[in-house]
């Protein structure tokens, strides 16, 4: 993460694509090496309950994933961490981290990024895609249905130019069933 005084680069690559929920000057394209994303965090607030548990993503080791990188003014960057931590870390189970991320212009920086605790409890690795959509499919939480969030970072992946084939298997079986 940048120092104090200094702008802040944020990562998205799921819902803080589509919805980063605060201010910023600029947005890229970018790539983070290490770690791909994945449905593979089961989600007992946003997208779900523990008692029926959604499922959202993270970044899970291995591979390396494009997602939305976000440039925060040095005087929002305490606002901004403070907003994110309260968004991300409802129970945890994400690490609050700094990686390096190459824009596609292919300069190299810094980003804020939150990548899943494998040791959590809602860490659910990689699950039967049967699985998958079932859990997708019912899962409600306090920021709405499930199949939205998959559906709306489905969407905001094909504007980037991203394919993820996991998730447009999830999105088709989804509208399958409707």
């Amino acid at each position: 993460m940048s120092a104090a005084g200094e702008d802040l680069w944020v990562f998205g690559y799921g819902s803080l694509m589509w919805r980063p929920g605060f201010p910023f000057l600029e947005r890229h394209i970018g790539r983070v090496h290490g770690y791909h994303r994945s449905l593979c965090v089961y989600s007992h607030y946003h997208r779900g309950t523990p008692e029926e548990p959604g499922l959202v993503l993270g970044l899970d080791r291995g591979g390396s994933c494009r997602g939305s990188t976000f440039r925060v003014a040095a005087a929002r960057r305490d606002d901004t961490i403070a907003y994110l931590r309260e968004r991300e870390q409802v129970t945890s189970v994400y690490l609050e981290r700094t990686a390096s991320v190459t824009l596609d212009s292919g300069v190299a920086i810094r980003a804020l990024v939150y990548i899943v605790d494998r040791t959590h409890p809602q860490y659910a690795g990689r699950l039967a895609p049967a699985e998958v959509v079932r859990l997708v499919r019912h899962g409600v939480g306090q920021s709405g249905v499930n199949p939205d969030y998959v559906r709306s970072t489905h969407a905001q992946l094909l504007e980037l130019g991203v394919h993820d084939p996991v998730l447009s298997h999830v999105v088709g079986a989804l509208e399958a069933a409707e």
